[in-house]
């Protein structure tokens, strides 16, 4: 095999390998004689076939099989000899005039990833601003959890029900008379205008009194999700065994110990540990922006291409789809045509972020574990149908630029970690808007790195998928609206976050949930 390097301009490399026609043809004599064993032929005895014979049978398609198996290993042995670490896939391809009995003439394009002085994490200075839980938070939170858990008590008999009113009911529903599967219930509670059931089910007990049987009259929506009732007209008998009115919900002991907790105060630590979460994901998003921001302004090195073409495609298939899909498409797309340029910069930085990154990981000896990639295959697994979720499994585990992939938000998420560990991190107090703000401020706003989907299956060199285990992936931003407003889609572009941290909450944060519990004591 000879090898001549055709090409050396920056990050990009391109060589031409020569395999002499007889190496080939040694290969494939090799190749005859350990199959010859195996072949079965009329009127030979087995294992007695002549070569001659069985590479007529064989030969077109060993041929194949040995051309292609010794591209692959010269190109390995190419990425060994060279110390090449290639940022993307190489680019390989075998001379048009190619035929058996002629030298073969390979030429690989490729672009290699930097070299990277290891950066320096000394004297990182990052403010971490924390929103505060107050207790009036906390109640206001504890009173969304009572309104959605209210009690009732019976009414008098007398009493005719009204809107917001419980009652208990049993019911048989019918289709032209006849009794039909899944229409029939006993003790069934149903808060009027509640719009648990079907339209015209609800208002149609408004007045009902205990012990009152009613006959009411139904239309199935036309998009009901049973086929067989869909857009039909039913009737369904009516029970009322009880009309309740709603009571006061205390938030005391009884009302903590109703959600399955041991008291009010461990209700109380619950809901402000849910109100200080809702928050941390924006205080690390702020933080890990800041932290970015330093290290961009630090560094200035030349990235790959391809790279950088492959992360901006990602983004702009992303803004072209949520563009397509907005209010006013044309207004939209002319947007971010209009930024277009700016969109390819943001790829750019992302590309240099994450490889910088990678550099303080490796050099830091940030790994992730085995036990924590078992973890990451298992997780994206169970998002698959059952029956595809060992072959997903099975092709993470045989394609290493797949499982680069999967592993690489954890990755990054673990470098990040390290130097917030390693940074001096002061505290300040601020409300909910002013996080936001901080986050969203367009002197410091960038886009952060997230998974990607796993790509098509492909093979990759060795060195290849080495060299990108451990360079983080990156999150398509999000197409803003119309061009009328204010903020632009570049802006949409620059501020997004991995799914892992939250995105940034309504003006009101979002009512705090009930504990685990609450379910289970329901039921």
């Amino acid at each position: 095999m000879q090898t001549k390097q055709t090409v050396n301009e920056g990050l990009k490399r391109a060589y031409s390998i020569t395999i002499p026609a007889t190496d080939l043809a040694a290969r494939i004599d090799t190749e005859i004689k350990k199959i010859a064993p195996q072949v079965r032929m009329p009127g030979f005895r087995p294992g007695k076939v002549p070569a001659n014979l069985v590479k007529k049978m064989h030969g077109e398609a060993l041929h194949a099989q040995v051309v292609n198996d010794t591209i692959r290993e010269s190109v390995d042995k190419l990425m060994q000899d060279e110390g090449l670490r290639p940022a993307m896939q190489p680019q390989v391809s075998l001379g048009e005039d190619y035929a058996e009995g002629k030298d073969a003439e390979i030429t690989v394009s490729l672009e290699v990833l930097p070299a990277i002085d290891t950066p320096s994490i000394d004297g990182l200075k990052l403010e971490k601003l924390v929103v505060p839980v107050t207790d009036a938070q906390i109640e206001e939170a504890l009173a969304g959890i009572a309104a959605q858990n209210k009690s009732y008590k019976d009414a008098a008999k007398t009493r005719k029900a009204a809107e917001g009113d419980q009652l208990i009911i049993d019911f048989v529903g019918k289709l032209d008379g006849v009794e039909f599967d899944g229409g029939k219930a006993e003790d069934a509670p149903l808060v009027l205008g509640s719009g648990t059931f079907i339209p015209g089910f609800e208002d149609q007990l408004v007045g009902v009194k205990t012990g009152q049987e009613k006959t009411i009259t139904v239309t199935f929506p036309a998009e009901y999700q049973a086929e067989h009732l869909a857009g039909k007209e039913a009737t369904f008998d009516v029970t009322v065994k009880a009309v309740k009115v709603e009571t006061e919900t205390k938030i005391d002991e009884d009302f903590a110990k109703n959600l399955g907790l041991d008291s009010l105060e461990k209700l109380q630590e619950i809901m402000k540990a849910q109100l200080e979460q809702q928050t941390a994901g924006l205080t690390r998003t702020q933080m890990k922006r800041a932290l970015l921001d330093q290290l961009a302004a630090g560094h200035d090195f030349e990235v790959p291409g391809t790279m950088v073409e492959a992360e901006f495609a990602q983004i702009w298939q992303q803004l072209q789809q949520e563009a397509a899909n907005d209010e006013d498409p044309a207004a939209a797309l002319k947007q971010i045509e209009d930024e277009k340029d700016e969109y390819r910069a943001i790829a750019e930085r992302r590309v240099r972020l994450g490889l910088l990154l990678s550099e303080i990981g490796q050099a830091n000896g940030v790994e992730v574990s085995s036990q924590e990639m078992s973890m990451l295959i298992q997780q994206a697994a169970s998002q698959y149908r059952p029956e595809d979720r060992q072959r997903f499994v099975e092709y993470i585990q045989s394609e290493p630029m797949a499982a680069a992939q999967l592993r690489a938000p954890l990755y990054e998420d673990k470098v990040v970690d390290f130097l917030f560990d390693k940074a001096e991190v002061t505290e300040r107090e601020v409300t909910v808007e002013e996080l936001q703000a901080a986050i969203e401020a367009e002197d410091t706003a960038e886009a952060a790195p997230a998974p990607k989907k796993a790509p098509a299956k492909k093979k990759a060199p060795a060195k290849k998928a080495e060299a990108k285990a451990e360079a983080p992936a990156e999150e398509k931003p999000a197409a803003k609206k119309a061009p009328a407003k204010k903020a632009t889609a570049k802006k949409a572009a620059e501020t997004a976050e991995k799914p892992a941290a939250k995105k940034a909450p309504a003006k009101k944060a979002p009512a705090a949930k009930a504990p685990a519990k609450k379910a289970a004591a329901k039921k």
